[in-house]
């Protein structure tokens, strides 16, 4: 009897053991802005995912800005931060996220033929060129993002200096027009979708381009912590498989109405207003999700350069992209 009881016992602990195995390992993706980042596009499209609620679940978690997901990553809050290359670099020298590996493309700034980030005046302003910004208001969406970063590069090569020569402030993306055209900022920063509110293009002029201030920038990228990823990698490698698969739906053109569609009802706005999406004129997604290095690497060393970095540091080194080239060859 007591083998018996013991058998059973081990049979029920091993069953135990074998359901929590099996259950799905829980996926976290930050983002900041619907449509322009992946995060809630993906959940929209879940039905096209193989593996979603089998090897793992994702969850959308947004935020203001890039810098607090560094704090989310650090606690492990989340388990893929949608980090700018500003942030990344904070997170690596100044968070001590020594582990912290960059795994997948988000979205890049100033590719050829494709969007960049926009900066505007107001039209009445009087501001025609960067030296004129002196002594102004500009507004951005956090302290330390990839936005914040271009500007100050941008207001550096024209002799401005940051806290002597003009005022930051930060505000969410979808009030800048109403801070241009009510005169509490001078310049505000635009991205998609927010740079084609009308307002915009009725009280301002763009006084310049992102790609005009850093160039080509690996401006959004997925980063995860190194632990985190030896630990699940065949359930990365399968998320990764199905993001692959879903983004490539979006960027295929014969999807564009339904795409304006899901976009349309995540923003509230009319589908007719998404005709740029996914198209040259948004910005460069990688259809293999696969983040360019070489311009992360430029990306860094300007904001070593700015004094953001304590130094520059190899982004190799803090960065895996195994997964998602493992990913890739899945999907055909």
């Amino acid at each position: 009897m007591r083998l018996l009881k013991s058998l059973s016992l081990l049979l029920a602990g091993l069953l135990i053991a074998g359901a929590a195995q099996a259950e799905p390992v829980k996926i976290r993706l930050s983002y900041v802005v619907p449509v322009a980042n992946w995060a809630p596009l993906l959940e929209v499209k879940k039905d096209l995912a193989k593996h979603w609620g089998k090897s793992y679940v994702m969850e959308a978690v947004r935020f203001q800005g890039t810098p607090p997901m560094i704090t989310a990553l650090a606690n492990n809050e989340i388990e893929i931060g949608d980090l700018a290359f500003s942030s990344f670099g904070l997170a690596v020298q100044n968070a001590g996220l020594e582990d912290l590996r960059v795994i997948g493309d988000e979205f890049q700034d100033g590719a050829p033929g494709h969007y960049s980030n926009e900066f505007y005046v107001r039209k009445d302003s009087g501001i025609d060129k960067i030296e004129d910004l002196k002594g102004k208001v500009i507004a951005i969406n956090a302290i330390g993002s990839g936005v914040d970063i271009a500007m100050r590069a941008m207001l550096k090569k024209h002799g401005l200096v940051d806290k002597k020569d003009y005022t930051v402030i930060e505000a969410p993306f979808p009030t800048m027009a109403a801070l241009l055209k009510d005169k509490k900022a001078d310049m505000v920063a635009a991205v998609l979708p927010f740079s084609l509110n009308p307002v915009l293009k009725e009280e301002g002029k763009r006084l310049f381009e992102q790609k005009d201030a850093i160039g080509r920038s690996q401006f959004i990228f997925w980063a995860a912590r190194k632990p985190f990823l030896d630990k699940n990698r065949a359930a990365m490698v399968d998320f990764m498989e199905d993001m692959i698969r879903i983004e490539r739906w979006y960027l295929d053109p014969k999807n564009h109405a339904e795409v304006a569609k899901i976009a349309s009802d995540l923003l509230k706005v009319p589908p007719e207003r998404f005709g740029w999406l996914f198209t040259k004129q948004d910005s460069y997604r990688d259809p293999d999700a696969k983040p360019d290095l070489a311009a992360l690497q430029s990306n860094v060393d300007i904001c070593a350069d700015l004094g953001i970095f304590r130094s520059k540091f190899d982004v190799k080194k803090y960065s895996d992209l195994s997964i998602v080239e493992e990913a890739a060859k899945r999907v055909k």
